[in-house]
Protein backbone atom coordinates (compact mmCIF):
# COMPACT_ATOMS: atom_id res chain seq x y z
CA UNK A 1 0.00 0.00 0.00
CA UNK A 2 1.00 3.65 0.20
CA UNK A 3 0.02 5.40 3.42
CA UNK A 4 2.59 8.23 3.59
CA UNK A 5 4.95 9.87 1.13
CA UNK A 6 7.32 12.77 0.64
CA UNK A 7 7.61 15.60 -1.88
CA UNK A 8 10.37 18.12 -1.37
CA UNK A 9 10.48 19.68 -4.86
CA UNK A 10 9.05 23.22 -5.19
CA UNK A 11 6.27 24.08 -7.61
CA UNK A 12 8.56 25.49 -10.30
CA UNK A 13 10.51 22.23 -10.47
CA UNK A 14 7.29 20.26 -10.80
CA UNK A 15 6.07 22.71 -13.44
CA UNK A 16 9.14 22.06 -15.59
CA UNK A 17 9.02 18.30 -15.08
CA UNK A 18 5.32 17.83 -15.81
CA UNK A 19 4.74 20.70 -18.23
CA UNK A 20 2.22 22.60 -16.11
CA UNK A 21 1.87 26.20 -14.89
CA UNK A 22 3.26 26.77 -11.38
CA UNK A 23 0.16 28.15 -9.70
CA UNK A 24 0.83 27.03 -6.14
CA UNK A 25 3.47 27.58 -3.50
CA UNK A 26 4.44 24.10 -2.38
CA UNK A 27 6.43 23.81 0.84
CA UNK A 28 8.68 20.78 1.16
CA UNK A 29 6.75 17.91 2.74
CA UNK A 30 8.34 15.04 4.65
CA UNK A 31 5.29 13.15 5.90
CA UNK A 32 2.26 13.61 3.66
CA UNK A 33 -0.66 11.76 5.22
CA UNK A 34 -4.20 10.72 4.24
CA UNK A 35 -6.95 13.41 4.29
CA UNK A 36 -4.32 16.11 3.60
CA UNK A 37 -4.19 18.04 0.33
CA UNK A 38 -1.66 16.69 -2.16
CA UNK A 39 -0.31 18.03 -5.45
CA UNK A 40 -1.60 16.23 -8.54
CA UNK A 41 -1.25 16.65 -12.29
CA UNK A 42 -4.32 16.11 -14.47
CA UNK A 43 -5.92 17.32 -17.67
CA UNK A 44 -8.03 20.43 -17.12
CA UNK A 45 -11.56 19.24 -17.99
CA UNK A 46 -12.41 22.66 -19.44
CA UNK A 47 -9.25 23.70 -21.26
CA UNK A 48 -7.79 20.30 -22.13
CA UNK A 49 -4.29 21.23 -20.91
CA UNK A 50 -2.25 19.75 -18.11
CA UNK A 51 -2.70 21.47 -14.77
CA UNK A 52 -1.28 21.19 -11.26
CA UNK A 53 -4.05 21.03 -8.66
CA UNK A 54 -4.43 20.27 -4.97
CA UNK A 55 -6.64 17.28 -4.17
CA UNK A 56 -7.62 15.77 -0.85
CA UNK A 57 -5.97 12.39 -0.41
CA UNK A 58 -8.73 9.84 0.08
CA UNK A 59 -11.13 9.50 -2.84
CA UNK A 60 -14.77 10.37 -2.19
CA UNK A 61 -16.94 8.67 -4.84
CA UNK A 62 -19.39 10.93 -6.64
CA UNK A 63 -22.28 8.87 -5.23
CA UNK A 64 -21.12 9.04 -1.58
CA UNK A 65 -23.53 10.26 1.09
CA UNK A 66 -20.73 11.36 3.42
CA UNK A 67 -17.18 12.49 2.58
CA UNK A 68 -15.73 10.51 5.48
CA UNK A 69 -15.75 7.44 3.21
CA UNK A 70 -12.64 8.94 1.61
CA UNK A 71 -10.64 8.08 4.74
CA UNK A 72 -10.80 4.44 3.61
CA UNK A 73 -10.08 5.18 -0.06
CA UNK A 74 -6.47 6.36 0.05
CA UNK A 75 -5.38 3.41 -2.12
CA UNK A 76 -7.01 1.51 -4.99
CA UNK A 77 -5.83 -1.91 -6.11
CA UNK A 78 -4.84 -1.76 -9.76
CA UNK A 79 -6.11 -5.28 -10.36
CA UNK A 80 -9.74 -4.40 -9.55
CA UNK A 81 -10.17 -0.77 -10.63
CA UNK A 82 -12.61 -1.61 -13.41
CA UNK A 83 -14.78 -3.69 -11.06
CA UNK A 84 -15.11 -1.47 -8.00
CA UNK A 85 -18.00 1.04 -8.13
CA UNK A 86 -15.92 3.57 -6.19
CA UNK A 87 -13.17 3.65 -8.82
CA UNK A 88 -14.36 2.40 -12.19
CA UNK A 89 -15.81 5.71 -13.44
CA UNK A 90 -12.65 7.59 -12.47
CA UNK A 91 -10.51 4.89 -14.07
CA UNK A 92 -12.28 5.51 -17.36
CA UNK A 93 -11.72 9.26 -17.55
CA UNK A 94 -10.37 10.91 -14.37
CA UNK A 95 -6.79 9.74 -14.06
CA UNK A 96 -3.99 11.81 -12.57
CA UNK A 97 -0.31 11.77 -11.65
CA UNK A 98 0.70 12.25 -8.03
CA UNK A 99 4.29 13.52 -7.75
CA UNK A 100 6.52 12.19 -4.99
CA UNK A 101 10.20 11.74 -4.26
CA UNK A 102 9.70 8.84 -1.87
CA UNK A 103 7.13 6.84 0.04
CA UNK A 104 7.12 5.12 3.42
CA UNK A 105 6.57 1.49 4.25
CA UNK A 106 6.83 -0.19 7.64
CA UNK A 107 9.08 -3.18 8.34
CA UNK A 108 7.92 -5.52 11.09
CA UNK A 109 10.67 -6.02 13.69
CA UNK A 110 10.77 -7.63 17.11
CA UNK A 111 10.65 -4.24 18.84
CA UNK A 112 7.90 -2.77 16.64
CA UNK A 113 7.49 -1.43 13.15
CA UNK A 114 10.44 0.38 11.58
CA UNK A 115 9.53 2.96 8.92
CA UNK A 116 11.53 2.72 5.71
CA UNK A 117 11.74 5.50 3.14
CA UNK A 118 11.68 4.16 -0.42
CA UNK A 119 13.18 6.43 -3.09
CA UNK A 120 15.61 6.67 -5.96
CA UNK A 121 19.19 7.08 -4.79
CA UNK A 122 19.38 10.58 -6.28
CA UNK A 123 16.09 11.63 -4.67
CA UNK A 124 14.50 12.51 -8.00
CA UNK A 125 10.77 13.04 -8.39
CA UNK A 126 8.58 10.29 -9.82
CA UNK A 127 4.88 10.06 -10.62
CA UNK A 128 2.50 7.66 -8.90
CA UNK A 129 -0.64 6.66 -10.78
CA UNK A 130 -3.78 8.14 -9.29
CA UNK A 131 -7.47 8.69 -9.84
CA UNK A 132 -9.46 11.75 -8.91
CA UNK A 133 -13.13 12.39 -8.29
CA UNK A 134 -15.43 15.35 -7.73
CA UNK A 135 -18.07 15.21 -4.98
CA UNK A 136 -20.85 17.74 -4.60
CA UNK A 137 -21.13 19.04 -1.06
CA UNK A 138 -24.60 19.57 0.47
CA UNK A 139 -23.95 23.33 0.35
CA UNK A 140 -23.34 23.13 -3.41
CA UNK A 141 -19.56 23.33 -3.20
CA UNK A 142 -17.19 20.81 -4.74
CA UNK A 143 -14.71 18.47 -3.05
CA UNK A 144 -11.96 17.16 -5.31
CA UNK A 145 -10.18 14.10 -3.96
CA UNK A 146 -7.80 11.40 -5.13
CA UNK A 147 -6.47 7.93 -4.51
CA UNK A 148 -3.10 6.30 -5.21
CA UNK A 149 -3.15 3.07 -7.22
CA UNK A 150 -1.17 0.12 -5.88
CA UNK A 151 0.15 -3.10 -7.37
CA UNK A 152 2.29 -6.05 -6.32
CA UNK A 153 5.67 -5.09 -4.92
CA UNK A 154 8.65 -5.17 -7.24
CA UNK A 155 11.24 -7.88 -6.68
CA UNK A 156 13.62 -5.58 -4.81
CA UNK A 157 10.90 -4.40 -2.38
CA UNK A 158 9.02 -7.65 -1.75
CA UNK A 159 10.96 -8.17 1.51
CA UNK A 160 9.39 -5.01 2.88
CA UNK A 161 5.75 -5.29 1.79
CA UNK A 162 3.68 -7.18 -0.76
CA UNK A 163 2.23 -3.98 -2.29
CA UNK A 164 3.66 -0.73 -3.63
CA UNK A 165 2.32 2.33 -5.44
CA UNK A 166 2.21 2.16 -9.22
CA UNK A 167 5.08 4.31 -10.51
CA UNK A 168 4.59 5.36 -14.10
CA UNK A 169 7.38 5.71 -16.63
CA UNK A 170 7.52 9.30 -17.96
CA UNK A 171 6.92 7.88 -21.43
CA UNK A 172 3.49 6.73 -20.21
CA UNK A 173 2.36 9.96 -18.55
CA UNK A 174 0.63 11.20 -21.69
CA UNK A 175 -1.34 8.00 -22.10
CA UNK A 176 -2.36 7.86 -18.45
CA UNK A 177 -3.61 11.44 -18.37
CA UNK A 178 -5.59 11.29 -21.62
CA UNK A 179 -9.29 11.38 -20.58
CA UNK A 180 -10.32 10.20 -24.05
CA UNK A 181 -8.37 6.97 -23.68
CA UNK A 182 -10.67 4.34 -22.21
CA UNK A 183 -9.17 1.18 -23.70
CA UNK A 184 -8.27 -1.16 -20.84
CA UNK A 185 -5.95 -3.12 -23.11
CA UNK A 186 -3.74 0.00 -23.09
CA UNK A 187 -4.31 1.15 -19.51
CA UNK A 188 -4.16 -2.12 -17.56
CA UNK A 189 -0.58 -2.98 -18.65
CA UNK A 190 0.62 0.27 -17.05
CA UNK A 191 -0.47 -0.88 -13.58
CA UNK A 192 2.47 -3.18 -12.90
CA UNK A 193 5.38 -3.26 -10.43
CA UNK A 194 8.11 -0.75 -11.13
CA UNK A 195 10.83 -2.29 -13.30
CA UNK A 196 12.99 0.77 -13.98
CA UNK A 197 16.05 1.96 -12.12
CA UNK A 198 16.44 0.62 -8.61
CA UNK A 199 14.50 1.96 -5.67
CA UNK A 200 16.29 1.97 -2.33
CA UNK A 201 14.64 1.51 1.07
CA UNK A 202 16.40 2.82 4.14
CA UNK A 203 15.33 3.14 7.80
CA UNK A 204 14.20 6.55 9.02
CA UNK A 205 12.92 8.14 12.23
CA UNK A 206 10.01 6.44 13.96
CA UNK A 207 8.54 9.89 14.43
CA UNK A 208 7.13 9.31 10.94
CA UNK A 209 4.45 7.26 12.71
CA UNK A 210 2.73 10.49 13.77
CA UNK A 211 1.13 12.45 10.90
CA UNK A 212 1.67 15.60 12.99
CA UNK A 213 5.42 15.32 12.44
CA UNK A 214 6.72 16.91 9.23
CA UNK A 215 10.34 18.05 9.15
CA UNK A 216 13.59 17.11 7.36
CA UNK A 217 14.91 15.15 10.36
CA UNK A 218 12.27 12.49 9.76
CA UNK A 219 14.56 11.14 7.04
CA UNK A 220 17.30 10.56 9.64
CA UNK A 221 17.00 7.23 11.49
CA UNK A 222 18.58 8.67 14.63
CA UNK A 223 16.18 11.64 14.91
Amino acid sequence: MCGRFTLQAPADVLADLFGVPALYELPARYNIAPTQDVAAVRIDPDEGDRELVMLRWGLVPFFAKDPSIGNRMINARGETLAEKPSFRAAYRSRRCLIPADGFYEWQKLADGKQPQHVAFVDGSVFAMAGLYENWRRPDGGNLSSCTIITTEASEDLAWLHDRMPVILDPEDWELWLDPELKDRSVLDPLLVPWAGRKLRARPVSRRVNSPREDDPDLLDESA
